[in-house]
């Protein structure tokens, strides 16, 4: 029997996938405590990435065309976020630990 075929594998990465996606409001939440104002630090982006590609990969198993609508967009959106964060770096335009 192939992992992929495993029922309980599904389940796991599904809370696997949650907590990851959850790690972001973590991450987000003590990044603007620390500065004492609203802040997204680059984590969230990769929690927020590593998260929906995770949840996207369980709705595809679970044959849910609304949860991979939902996925599936929102990667573009942390995609994007991710590059234009790396395009102000690379111009210098951000001071050392600036997102």
């Amino acid at each position: 029997m192939s992992w992929f075929t495993w029922p309980r594998f599904w389940l796991i990465l599904g809370f696997v996938a949650q907590g990851a996606f959850f790690m972001r409001f973590v991450v987000q939440w003590l990044a603007s405590e620390r500065k004492k104002r609203s802040v997204i630090p680059v984590a969230f982006w990769y929690f927020s990435l590593v998260g929906g590609l995770l949840l996207l990969a369980y709705s595809i198993y679970r044959k849910d065309p609304v949860f991979i609508l939902g996925q599936a967009t929102g990667l573009f959106i942390y995609v994007r976020n991710l590059m234009l964060i790396f395009r102000r770096r690379r111009r210098g335009e951000l001071a050392p630990g600036e997102a």
